[in-house]
């Protein structure tokens, strides 16, 4: 695989904005294997925060079949724009990747390749999850490490969250490998991580807001049980006979749970909700 300059940037009088989470990838080696990790090739890719093209160029490289990049910093527009004309299959879309309309993509893309800004990465991977039905099954990030930790948590542990609970119910989350603060421009004050996320099953999930909302209850307040986080949820006021149908303890914490019992848990709540009447939520 070739590689473009990646140490190199763009413009030496450009500065990245902190409020747009701005910490550049410049370091050959981790781009090679970000890349090759991939295997973008014949793909339709989707890139988050292109920056100055760095990952860009070796994404088209790489050989892939088209590569939408989604970039919200304006003054970036003549790096990227010159990227674009002398490719045709590099696609920029100006905006903020957490309200992009991408069910409007076509073709659609299969994979996204990014280094997140580290401010989107839970809104972001939660946005990008619904799209599993149209295809969207890979995903490799680079994150922040402590962000890394929580997508990849298992079930008693206190990095354990609703995004992870749900990646774990629909697919597998590999961390790749750790990244210095000194791959990065400007430097970070902290480690960063590949992630890789294949989903599999269950992307109906993404598609009800109840699921998202029953974990985010659970885990409104970490310090609480799973049952007085519910309290009320839903309108469903006695949460006991729910638990313990799906066989959990009263003093259990949201962070206890595996994937299969938060599934369940699922279940029995959409039962209920409908010999109430209220099926349609």
């Amino acid at each position: 695989m070739r590689l473009s300059d990646a140490g190199k940037t763009s413009s030496a009088s450009f500065r990245p904005k902190k409020r747009f989470g701005q910490n550049f990838l410049v370091d050959r080696n981790i781009l090679s294997a970000m890349v090759e990790r991939a295997a973008v090739a014949d793909h339709v890719v989707l890139e988050v925060g292109p920056g100055e093209g760095i990952l860009t160029k070796e994404l088209l490289l790489e050989g892939c079949a088209r590569l939408y990049a989604v970039e919200l910093d304006l003054r970036l527009k003549d790096e990227l724009e010159k990227l674009s004309a002398a490719d045709p299959r590099l696609d920029l879309i100006w905006g903020d990747a957490v309200r992009i309309d991408y069910g409007a993509l076509s073709p659609f893309p299969s994979k996204v390749v990014a280094n997140i800004p580290y401010n989107i990465t839970t809104p972001l991977i939660w946005r990008l999850l619904a799209f599993a039905p149209n295809g969207l099954s890979y995903h490799l990030y680079m994150v922040q490490k402590e962000a890394a930790d929580r997508l990849a948590a298992d079930r008693d542990t206190k990095e354990r969250y609703p995004l992870g609970v749900a990646l774990e119910v629909m697919g597998k989350v590999t961390l790749v490998r750790r990244v210095p603060p000194s791959c990065f421009r400007p430097m970070p004050r902290v480690d960063s991580a590949v992630v890789e996320i294949e989903l599999r099953r269950n992307f109906h999930l993404m598609k009800d807001s109840f699921w998202s909302d029953l974990l985010h209850a659970g885990f409104r307040q970490r310090r609480k049980t799973l049952f007085n986080n519910l309290k009320d949820f839903a309108g469903i006021r006695d949460w006991r006979p729910l638990l313990d149908d799906v066989g959990l303890d009263l003093k259990i914490r949201a962070e206890d749970l595996s994937g299969e019992e938060w599934l369940k848990l699922y279940s029995v709540s959409l039962l209920c909700l409908e010999d109430r009447g209220f099926s349609d939520r």
